[in-house]
């Protein structure tokens, strides 16, 4: 394995079990049994578990602007793009259900180990953010489309906590219906 692989195996192996473990839960062990290294070839490319997890948030920053510019390329209209986030808690309810948002999870624990590294996982919310205040932005809506962001990031942030507590695919499916039609809503509101 080169150099590169290797250490692209460890950090999505690292994001992984981040997700499914917790940061604080996961030990540099953990990581090297998933990759098939030795300890010594782990400390080779991360000498710290800091150092991964900023490799994990840079991935997952990656993901996500690649995510994000393929929605802009598959949606023909911004309702559609934003249609597209809102359906990412359908796409992803079976991790979600069982670990959680993985955003939201890291962001939060990482606030609760009043870690160094919060706000720059929390950038990854930003992303979205702005991404979605664009959207806004595009459908007419520019005075509030921060504040409409802001709103349909949190609640879906709430339908993933909740589904993660309770595993209700029933209830996972009704709210992105209703925010499907509460973005309806705000479109309808531009025509007028």
């Amino acid at each position: 394995m080169s150099d590169k692989t290797t250490r692209a195996n460890i950090v999505e192996a690292a994001d992984q079990l981040f997700y499914r473990q917790g940061f604080e839960h996961t030990s540099f062990s953990n990581i090297a049994n998933v990759v098939k290294i030795s300890r010594g070839n782990f400390y080779h490319h991360f000498k710290s578990k800091d150092e991964i997890l900023a490799a994990v948030i840079d991935f997952r920053l990656e993901k996500t602007r690649k995510m994000l510019d393929q929605w802009e390329m598959d949606g023909e209209s911004p309702e559609d793009r934003i249609r597209s986030f809102i359906h990412i808690l359908i796409v992803n309810r079976d991790p979600i259900m069982k670990h959680g948002c993985p955003v939201g999870t890291l962001c939060s624990e990482l606030a609760k180990l009043n870690h160094a590294s919060q706000a720059e996982a929390s950038k990854l919310f930003t992303l979205f953010r702005e991404w979605l205040s664009r959207q806004f932005v595009q459908l007419g809506l520019e005075e509030e489309a921060d504040l409409l962001a802001m709103h349909i990031l949190a609640r879906s942030q709430g339908v993933a906590t909740l589904a993660n507590a309770f595993g209700d695919e029933a209830f996972v499916e009704a709210e992105v219906k209703q925010m499907c039609d509460w973005l309806q809503t705000q479109i309808t509101r531009t025509v007028k």
